[in-house]
C-alpha cells in the first residue's frame, strides 16, 4: 500500500515558517523587551536597570546637579569621586582659584556642601582667593586607617587662623569622595585653631608648632602632667638638628581610635628625603572640657634615627635623657677636656632661651659633668665651668641670670661606664659623660 506524502508536506511548511520568524527577529535589532511593570513587595519603587556602558552608583553623596543636568557616566569614576585623593583635592583647589562654583559644587556633592557652606564658598571664590605657594595643598593625615583622610588648603593673603580649608575624604569601594568640608571662621569669629574639634587636628597643630620651633604654642596642646616641657623642647631640638620635616604622604597615620584615647604614628624624613623615621603620639580627651590633648610622645625610633644620622651611631649621644630625679632633661655634650660649646650646642640653646624669655618666672638647673679621667678636684672644676659656660650663653641671649641655677658634679654621675667590664678604657662611654644637663624646673 502506498504511503501518503501529506505529513511530510506539513513538516516542511512548519520548518519554513520557523526559519522566516528567526530571520525577521535578527533583522529588527531596535525592538526592546517590554518594561517590567511588576512592583516589588513592600510597595517600594524599583530602580531602573542601567543600560550597557553605564555604572550604577549606590551609597554615594549626590552632586548638586539635578538628574536632568547631571553628566553621564562614561564608565569612569563620577566627578565627585577619584581613585587618587590628591587628584580630587587638586581639582577642588583649582576650581576654587578659578571661581568655578559649578565645578566646586559638583566635586563636593550635596552631602558635604550645605546651603550655608555653599554661600560662603561662593563669596570666597568671588573674592578671587589664591592658594599659598608653594605648599598650599597638603595632606594632614588619617582620621581612620586607610579609609578616611584629611587634606588642607592654605589660602594666601588672609590672616593666620582664618586661611585654612579642611577637606575630609572617605574611601568607598576603592574610590575617594568628599565627606566633609570645614571653612575658615568668618570675620569676628575665633581663629580656626582656637577650639580644635578632634584628635587628628590637635596632633597636626601640635607638630606644626614644633616644626616652627614655637614651643609656647605647642605647649598649649599637651597634658602637662604627662608630657614634660623638656620633652617638647627635645622634640624641637631633634627636628632642628636632624633637619626633619613631616612626610608629604600620610604624615600622620591612625593607629587606634578608642575614645577617649587616640593614637597616631608621625612619619618624618630628612631634608633630602633619603631617610625616614617615626615616632608616636597618644592623645586623650579630657572629660572636663572634652578637649583633646597630647598625653604621651614616644621618641624611641626618632632618637635611634637621630643617633645614626647625627651622632655617628651612638644611641646614648642624645639631646634628651632621663633625669635621675624623674622626668626628662636636655643634654649638651663637650669634647675631651673642653668647656667650649660647638655650633650645634648653640642652636639647641637658642630654643631654650626662647622658652625662658617667654616666661621670666621659669627657672632651670644646669648641672655640669665629666668623664673619669683626671683627678676629682680637676673634674669638679671642669664640670662647674661647663655649667657656667651654658649659663653665660643664655644670659647673653637675654635670659635673666636669676632664672638659672648652676652646679658642678664632676664625674660622680656618669651616664655610661667609663671602662668596660674587663677594665679597659671605654671612649664612647666617656664621650656621653662629658655633658651639661638642663633640667627645666617649671
Amino acid at each position: 500500500m502506498k504511503r501518503s506524502k501529506l505529513p511530510y508536506f506539513f513538516l516542511g511548511l512548519a520548518a519554513a515558517l520557523a526559519l522566516s520568524a528567526l530571520v525577521l527577529l535578527v533583522l529588527r535589532p531596535g525592538v526592546e523587551p517590554a518594561p517590567d511593570t511588576q512592583k516589588p513587595t513592600g510597595g517600594a519603587q524599583s530602580s531602573p536597570t542601567p543600560k550597557s556602558g553605564q555604572t550604577e552608583k549606590l551609597g554615594r553623596p549626590r552632586t548638586l546637579d539635578s538628574p536632568s543636568t547631571a553628566p553621564k557616566d562614561s564608565g569612569t569614576a563620577s566627578p565627585a569621586e577619584s581613585a587618587d585623593p590628591a587628584e580630587l583635592v587638586n581639582r577642588i583647589a583649582k576650581a576654587l582659584e578659578n571661581g568655578d562654583i559649578a565645578t566646586i559644587e559638583r566635586l563636593l556633592g550635596k552631602d558635604a556642601l550645605g546651603t550655608t557652606t555653599a554661600d560662603r564658598l561662593k563669596a570666597l571664590a568671588a573674592a578671587g582667593v589664591k592658594l599659598h605657594k608653594p605648599n598650599g595643598i597638603r595632606e594632614v593625615g588619617e582620621i581612620d586607617l586607610n579609609s578616611r583622610t584629611r587634606w588642607e588648603l592654605e589660602l594666601d593673603g588672609i590672616k593666620p587662623g582664618h586661611n585654612h580649608i579642611l577637606l575630609d575624604l572617605k574611601k568607598v569601594d576603592g574610590q575617594w569622595l568628599v565627606e566633609k568640608i570645614t571653612l575658615p571662621p568668618e570675620e569676628g569669629e575665633p581663629a580656626a585653631k582656637a577650639n580644635l574639634a578632634d584628635s587628628l587636628e590637635v596632633a597636626d597643630v601640635f607638630l606644626q608648632a614644633v616644626l616652627r620651633q614655637n614651643f609656647e604654642f605647642a605647649r598649649g596642646f599637651v597634658d602637662p602632667a604627662t608630657v614634660s616641657d623638656a620633652k617638647i623642647a627635645g622634640l624641637c631640638i631633634l627636628f632642628e638638628e636632624g633637619q626633619y620635616h613631616l612626610r608629604k604622604s600620610k604624615p600622620l597615620r591612625s593607629m587606634f581610635q578608642r575614645p577617649p584615647t587616640a593614637g597616631f604614628l608621625a612619619n618624618v624624613e630628612a631634608a633630602d628625603g633619603t631617610q625616614s623615621a617615626q615616632f608616636s603620639l597618644t592623645l586623650v580627651q579630657a572629660p572636663a572640657d572634652s578637649k583633646w590633648r597630647v598625653s604621651e610622645i614616644n621618641l624611641d625610633q626618632l632618637l635611634a634615627d637621630y643617633a645614626q644620622r647625627v651622632a655617628g651611631g651612638d644611641v646614648y649621644y642624645s639631646p634628651l635623657v632621663k633625669n635621675p630625679s624623674g622626668g626628662d632633661t636636655l643634654a649638651l655634650y663637650f669634647g675631651f677636656d673642653e668647656d667650649r660649646m660647638n655650633p650645634r650646642t648653640r642652636r639647641q640653646l637658642e630654643i631654650v632661651s626662647l622658652i625662658l624669655r617667654a616666661d621670666p618666672g621659669r627657672k632651670i638647673t644646669l648641672s655640669g659633668h665629666t668623664d673619669s679621667l683626671g683627678t676629682d678636684s680637676y673634674n669638679q672644676g671642669l664640670s662647674s665651668r661647663r655649667a657656667d659656660i651654658v649659663r653665660d650663653y643664655l644670659v647673653k641671649a637675654g635670659v635673666s641670670g636669676g632664672q638659672i641655677v648652676t652646679i658642678g658634679k664632676g664625674s660622680s654621675q656618669p651616664r655610661r661606664p667609663n671602662v668596660t667590664e674587663t677594665g679597659l678604657d671605654n671612649p664612647e662611654g666617656r664621650r656621653t659623660n662629658r655633658r651639661t644637663e638642663i633640667y627645666l624646673d617649671f
